[in-house]
């Protein structure tokens, strides 16, 4: 395996079994960085590990970079040693804009600072939050008192004739989770959308350390209900990359299975909700129904109706394979809905051209999964990072619109495109009836990290940990991609209207709880 950096004068090793890592001075990141940047990789996640001074260990810190890019896969991790004390690292904001929000994470939690950084403001932490507690550090200890009269967040005041705010949430109507938007607006017009978050931050990666990788999964599958199989996947997979467990094609196969799956129900449910928002609520209606019937399918393949069980580290365990004559008669009645949809004038109409999110716009953010996809931006975990060289390789979608009807047609396609994807898949599972196709993991295993990819409905999933000695989990850092793509939503609502804002929000569809960790 080449990359941009083999031929300088940095030290790499080999990492899991798919990456390579490279032990980078401060001063050099940002240029390796951007060596990297230029020859096509992306910033997939950037974190911290911070060992304490009471383990056996040693006290030490760590700044991590995972950069990918594929096809060929190819993963490059440039780790950065700091000064627990201290910990600072020149800021790559100006040449990656991911990472700039990761540097903001990296300085709420674990404290290091990012030198450089043009917006160097609190991301994760809120205001109530002592401004020199860093709850990841290991030295953090329990968390002490909030401020009971914490400052407000500094939001940026638009002025001018006419311009007026308009503030949304936290806490909003009906089921969803909380989180602030402040709208600047002239007549309808929004000139700019601030969006809030973390309101949720459950500390989930914190509630990891101490469990056995078996144990962490439970945890895993609920980072984001919609995406139990997603994020259960990205963790199973990096605990094999971290113990040196291959996974054979035939368990590989029904794993993907099992993502289109879930895929499939969540398509289904924003199909019609996307109508719902346009008055169309007969068609909703119809697209739910189609939804139920895939749930009830995910509970006879797995046990769960959001097909948790069926991920497990080492392989998969099914109940029931579905049966491709009863999927694709889901797929025709779900067409007809969609074909509906597309030919009601009103429906096309508040469709077409609301909210753009252009190509160079889904680049520059690192927009990831259907919201790139749908503004011309090829990225698939599963093709640029496949699971095993024996699988088919998945169905191409692209649209180029970018607009609120380019993200409502890119599902419709890719629901079609998963049917015919699990037919293939289907033909190379050993039988229909109960399945378990996994491998134990190994018993001594051994203090390592490992990184797993998986290409959820929304997009691709990272998950980075690294196992203690006791060989239980240590440190994960998890990247869903509503991280990377929440700052997409304000960026295409410049210039919309203020009734589009439901409309765009549900074309996006991004995750409260994949995003608050």
């Amino acid at each position: 395996m080449t990359h941009p950096l083999m031929n300088t004068a940095h030290t790499w090793s080999a990492a899991g079994r798919r990456r390579i890592a490279i032990d980078t001075d401060p001063h050099d990141l940002p240029a390796s960085a951007a060596a990297l940047l230029q020859a096509g990789y992306r910033l997939a996640l950037a974190g911290v590990t911070h060992i304490g001074a009471q383990d056996p260990r040693g006290q030490s810190m760590h700044a991590v970079y995972l950069f990918l890019s594929g096809p060929p896969d190819s993963r490059i991790e440039l780790r950065v040693t700091l000064d627990p004390a201290d910990p600072r690292v020149p800021s790559l904001a100006a040449i990656s804009f991911p990472a700039g929000r990761f540097e903001r994470e990296m300085h709420d939690q674990y404290g290091v600072e990012p030198v450089g950084h043009p917006l160097p403001r609190p991301l994760v932490r809120h205001p109530a939050w002592p401004e020199h507690w860093h709850p990841m550090r290991a030295d953090a200890g329990p968390r002490p008192a909030l401020d009971p009269n914490p400052d407000p967040f500094p939001f940026l005041t638009v002025e001018g004739p006419g311009v007026y705010e308009i503030p949304v949430g936290p806490v909003h109507a009906g089921l969803i989770e909380p989180g602030h938007f402040r709208f600047s607006v002239v007549g309808e017009t929004i000139l700019k959308l601030k969006a809030r978050l973390w309101y949720v931050h459950k500390g989930i990666e914190k509630l990891f350390q101490g469990r056995t990788p078996e144990a962490g999964l439970p945890l895993a599958e609920r980072i984001s209900g919609d995406t139990a199989v997603g994020h259960a996947l990205a963790y199973s997979r990096a605990i094999e990359d971290a113990t040196g467990l291959d996974v054979p094609a035939t368990a590989e196969a029904a794993r993907a299975l099992l993502l289109e799956l879930e895929r499939l129900h969540n398509h289904a449910a924003d199909l019609g909700a996307l109508c719902n928002d346009v008055g169309h609520g007969v068609l909703n209606a119809h697209a739910q129904r189609v939804r139920e019937s895939l749930l009830r399918l995910n509970a006879e393949t797995t046990g769960h109706r959001l097909l948790r069980g069926g991920i497990v580290p080492g392989g998969v365990r099914l109940l029931s394979v579905p049966d491709p004559r009863r999927l694709r008669a889901i797929a025709a009645d779900l067409a007809e809905i969609t074909d509906l949809a597309l030919g009601h004038s009103v429906v096309r109409d508040r469709f077409t051209g609301t909210s753009i999110l252009t190509l160079d716009q889904a680049a520059d953010l690192g927009a990831l999964g259907y919201v790139a996809r749908a503004s011309g931006l090829d990225t698939d975990a599963r093709r640029q990072h496949p699971a095993h060289p024996d699988l088919p390789a998945p169905p191409t979608t692209l649209r180029t619109g970018g607009d609120v009807l380019a993200r409502f047609v890119i599902r419709a396609e890719e629901f079609q495109a998963s049917i015919h994807y699990i037919d293939e898949l289907a033909d190379l599972l050993p039988g229909h009836g109960p399945l378990d196709l996994h491998t134990e993991l190994p018993e001594n295993r051994v203090s390592a990290s490992g990184v797993g990819i998986a290409e959820g409905w929304r997009g691709a999933i990272v998950h980075r940990l690294e196992l203690a000695p006791d060989a239980t989990v240590d440190r994960v850092k998890i990247v869903d991609p509503s991280f990377m793509n929440w700052p997409a939503l304000p960026v295409a609502l410049a210039g919309a209207i203020v009734p589009d804002f439901p409309l765009t929000n549900k074309s996006f569809n991004l995750s409260y709880a994949g995003n608050d960790l």
